[in-house]
Order: structure tokens, then C-alpha cells, then sequence
């Protein structure tokens, strides 16, 4: 009788060589990775350090000081501040500037986030219809503040002409102050609603449609699915959108100065259009830098009240 030996089958890992390399993980030390870390954003922080905390450290200075373009002046601490917040002029112009912000911020985002549903919806030559839309946006708003001025400028324009030819009377829009504000903030709509209309857009492709399918279900009309289904989903992108749009609208100095130079009479002028005349037209550094902190405080403000609303939102 012969006796078979079997080769007994050995798992793979103890045949492998004793010798044969293993691919470890190497470890890094745990002082390593910060000080990496560090090293790799260090030139991002000069860089940010270069250009904003001197400029704005030198500003800060400027407005302790009773200077102007060529020399610092004499040290007057807070006077400044105590000047400007007592001057009417400020307080006109702080006004409108509110006005102003709310007016560009909620008239471009209602624009925008309308065109917006339009444009999810089957409408022929979308692609085009959208280049179109984006024009106000792309073109330089020099281009765009000068046809403003040719179409309504003067009386002898397109547009009062043809109000005139119409029966209406003379129509003055930039001479007559209430006319020359109106005028100012419709122009803001006029170039912002675009970038609304993007970030709507964005936020509302980001929404699943079977929400709605189920909504249509259960008997929602459109008017409910808007109010209780899309305004809460796209509550962070719109707040975020209105934080933007604030600080833009807030500190857009082409659009007004372009259009109207502040006037007529001081009726247009924003907080940045009157920092800007104080320091470049009457030559007071430090009111005028004066007045641009106080602009920044309050845009702080109105943003972190903001982004307590984007923090509730983020938390629903």
C-alpha cells in the first residue's frame, strides 16, 4: 500500500519571503505638518499684510490727523469723527445710501431670481436669451453710464423727447434731485439684477424638482410650493447674495459718479462719492478717511447681521 504526502497548501502570507520589502505608511511627526502648513500659506499672509493692513494702518492714521494729500497735519484724535457726524452733509448722504443699497440689493435679486425661474422653465433660445441678459453685467459701466446720460441726460435726449412727443410734458431726470435719485437707483437694478439672476440660478438648480412633483400631489399651488419650499431651500445662497450685493452697492462709486457726480444740489451723493470729494476735491484727509471708516463699520454691521441669518438657514 503507498502512502500519498500531500503538499499541504500554505496561505500566500507564509510563503512570502521573510525578506521580501513591506510597504509602510510613513509617519510624520506630529511638529512637522503645522510648521508645513505655516510655511506654505506664509507668503499669502505677506502678501495680504502688504496690501490691506499698511494701507489701511496708514488710513487709520490719517484720520487722527488734521492733514491732507502731501502732509500728515497735527494729531486732533476722534475730531474728525465728531466733524463729520455733525455735519448734514453726512447724515444726507449716509440716507441715501442706505436707500441706495436697499433699493440695488432687493430690486436685482426680486429681478434676478424671477428671470431665473423663467429661464428653468421650456422658453425657446434660452442660450441666447441668456447672453443677452448678461449684458448690463459685462459691459464696462463706463459704456453703460454714458447711454444712460445719451438716452436721459438732457431734455433734448431720446427718452424726454419722446415723453414730451407723448403729451406727458417735459420729463427731467437728472436735473430734478427726487428724478436724478430714482434715476441713480434704477440704474443700480439695471447693472447688478445679472449677477442676482447667476447666483439664483445656481442656487435653484442645486433644488431636486421631485419636491415638487410631490407638492403638486398633495395640492400645493405655485404660489405655496415658492413660498414654503423654494424661498426656505435657497435661503443660504440668497442671503450670500445679499451680503455681496451690500458691500457692491455700497461701495460702487462709478455708478453714481459716472451718472451724476452726486448731484444735482448734493441729492445723489453716497457715502463713497462724499470720502471722495472731501479728500480729492476739498483736500480734508482725514474727514474724508474719517468718513469711509464709518461706511466700513456699518457695512460690518449689516454683514454680520447677515451671516446670522445664513447661520439659522444653515442650521434648518
Amino acid at each position: 500500500m503507498s502512502t500519498t504526502v500531500r503538499r499541504t497548501e500554505l496561505p500566500l502570507t507564509a510563503r512570502t519571503p521573510t525578506h521580501a520589502p513591506r510597504n509602510r505608511r510613513r509617519r510624520s511627526s506630529p511638529g512637522r505638518a503645522p510648521a508645513t502648513k505655516l510655511f506654505l500659506i506664509l507668503p499669502s499672509v505677506v502678501i495680504l499684510i502688504l496690501t490691506n493692513a499698511y494701507p489701511i494702518a496708514y488710513a487709520a492714521f490719517q484720520a487722527l490727523h488734521n492733514g491732507s494729500l502731501i502732509s500728515p497735519g497735527e494729531f486732533v484724535g476722534v475730531d474728525n469723527f465728531a466733524k463729520v457726524l455733525a455735519d448734514p452733509a453726512f447724515w444726507r448722504a449716509a440716507g441715501f445710501t442706505a436707500v441706495f443699497a436697499v433699493v440695488g440689493v432687493f430690486g436685482s435679486w426680486i429681478i434676478g431670481i424671477a428671470i431665473a425661474l423663467l429661464l428653468r422653465t421650456r422658453i425657446p433660445a434660452k442660450g441666447l436669451l441668456k447672453t443677452i441678459l448678461l449684458l448690463p453685467w459685462v459691459v464696462p459701466i463706463v459704456v453703460s453710464a454714458m447711454s444712460w446720460n445719451w438716452l436721459i441726460g438732457t431734455s433734448s435726449s431720446p427718452v424726454p423727447t419722446i415723453i414730451h412727443a407723448l403729451g406727458f410734458g417735459d420729463a427731467i431726470f437728472l436735473s430734478d434731485p427726487l428724478g436724478a435719485q430714482i434715476t441713480v437707483c434704477l440704474f443700480e437694478i439695471w447693472v447688478n439684477f445679472p449677477f442676482m439672476m447667476l447666483m439664483m440660478s445656481a442656487a435653484l438648480s442645486s433644488v431636486d424638482e421631485s419636491i415638487y412633483e410631490a407638492a403638486k400631489i398633495d395640492g400645493a399651488s405655485a404660489r405655496q410650493q415658492f413660498r414654503y419650499m423654494t424661498l426656505p431651500i435657497i435661503a443660504k445662497p440668497t442671503y450670500i447674495s445679499w451680503v455681496l450685493m451690500a458691500i457692491f452697492c455700497v461701495n460702487d462709486f462709478p455708478t453714481v459718479y459716472l451718472l451724476t457726480h452726486g448731484g444735482p444740489v448734493g441729492a445723489t451723493n453716497t457715502l463713497v462719492v462724499l470720502a471722495y470729494k472731501t479728500v480729492f476735491q476739498n483736500f480734508q484727509t482725514g474727514p474724508g478717511v474719517a468718513i469711509a471708516f464709518l461706511m466700513t463699520l456699518a457695512l460690518a454691521i449689516v454683514a454680520v447681521l447677515l451671516f446670522r441669518q445664513i447661520r439659522k438657514s444653515t442650521s434648518l
